[in-house]
């Protein structure tokens, strides 16, 4: 197994890249929630922290694909550092508005400016991309490694982000979010040997990315994703409250994506064949599988069995996960032109957020409603209709491969 990944990280310069792309990722798990725990103490309200930080995962929707554009177009160096800067200059307001009781419309501006953080991870996999494209066996492998990063960073980020926030001070998350984007990029940028070459002559002459029409599947594929991992969040948490042992919800989560992370090393290692639309396909009907015991779960057990019984269905749950992101990013890759595969990889980061939003939203109004373990049927719906979507798609991603090959 590990020999997989060694042969990936022979190339010069790419344990240098993919290590500091993790440090420069981290922020994507830490700030959301950083903002949420650090306004509720300094200002009392879960509702004005939810309204940023959403404001915020809306505002990266909307611009993280335009910046990522611009990369394509420019090159990650010249475009990624000052994004960072303005980045954290919109960082920097916000935590001063909030520390210094400024009025609630600065902490808005600030969120907002907030969405245009560099996508570390799309610009690491198209390193990988420049290094490998001629070799899917060690492309496949490299996204499956970036994947178990991902991971990581979301069971430490918040981790991370809500423990210093509620031991330190309140704007400890948030902070320590914008020091390791501030050196994550800076490490990645200078890294200059392996960046990929621009296409300055060949980028945009066809529009945006987002006009292939098998991307558009892995886009709202995506969102019906982000759904199951907001809902997902917002339920347990709610779970573990109705069975008085809410600290455990954030171990139970860990178990979701540590199920995640061990299915995409072993994937990552997997010799595969047939068609790669096909996988998608299955793959996304076996996360809408994955969901269902979460519902029996929850409607039959409860106290410290209920966790258990929810965290043993997460971990689950959390297996189809990797292969399904892993085969997307390799389905952008082959139907998007080299000179946009930034761009094509960030709109399925924004799929996830937007889907993160409404997933939340929509889990936390029926668990008003009608209780957590009702709230499960959320994330039921969300893969289900992950599953359909691809399904109905699927005649749109394999003609996208057949262009791609000719």
């Amino acid at each position: 197994m590990l020999s997989s990944y060694r042969q990936i990280f022979a190339a010069p310069g790419s344990l240098a890249f993919s290590s500091s792309g993790l440090i420069a990722r981290l922020p994507i798990s830490m700030t959301g929630i950083g903002i949420v725990t650090m306004l509720s103490q300094l200002r009392g309200s879960y509702g004005l922290a939810g309204a940023v930080s959403a404001v915020m995962a809306l505002s990266a929707a909307a611009l993280g694909p335009q910046v990522s554009r611009l990369v394509d177009r420019y090159g990650q160096r010249r475009i990624a550092l000052p994004a960072m800067a303005l980045t954290m200059l919109s960082a920097v307001a916000l935590l001063l508005s909030a520390r210094f009781g400024l009025p609630d419309w600065t902490l808005f501006v600030g969120a907002a400016g907030i969405g245009v953080m560099p996508n570390t991870g799309s610009m690491v996999r198209a390193r990988w991309a420049a290094l490998y494209s001629d070799e899917p066996p060690k492309l496949h492998t490299a996204y499956s490694f970036e994947a178990v990063v991902d991971e990581i960073c979301f069971i430490v980020g918040p981790i991370l982000s809500i423990g210093l926030a509620t031991s330190v001070f309140p704007e400890a998350g948030v902070t320590l979010a914008g020091i390791f984007l501030t050196v994550g990029v800076l490490l990645f940028t200078g890294q200059r040997r392996t960046e990929p070459p621009v296409h300055p002559g060949a980028h945009h002459s066809g529009g945006s990315a987002i006009r292939s029409a098998g991307l558009q599947v892995l886009v709202l594929t995506f969102v019906a994703t982000g759904a199951i991992f907001g809902s997902v969040e917002v339920v347990t948490v709610a779970f573990a409250q109705e069975q008085g042992h809410t600290a455990l919800s954030s171990l139970v989560l860990a178990v979701y994506a540590l199920g995640s992370c061990l299915a995409g090393i072993v994937f990552g290692t997997l010799k595969l064949k047939g068609s790669m639309a096909g996988r998608f396909l299955v793959w996304t009907a076996a996360m809408a599988v994955g969901m269902v015991p979460l519902v029996i779960v929850s409607a039959l057990l409860r106290g410290p069995a209920g966790l258990v019984g929810v965290g043993a269905a997460l971990f689950l749950a959390g297996i189809a996960i990797s292969p399904t992101l892993i085969t997307a990013m390799a389905l952008v890759e082959r139907l998007v032109p080299a000179a946009q595969l930034t761009e094509g990889m960030s709109w399925t980061t924004t799929g996830l957020a937007i889907g993160v939003a409404l997933g939340s939203s929509v889990a936390g109004l029926v668990v008003d409603g009608s209780g957590a373990p009702t709230g499960y049927w959320v994330p039921v719906a969300a893969a289900a209709f992950g599953a359909l979507t691809a399904l109905a798609g699927l005649r749109r991603l394999r003609a996208g491969l057949d262009e791609g090959r000719a």
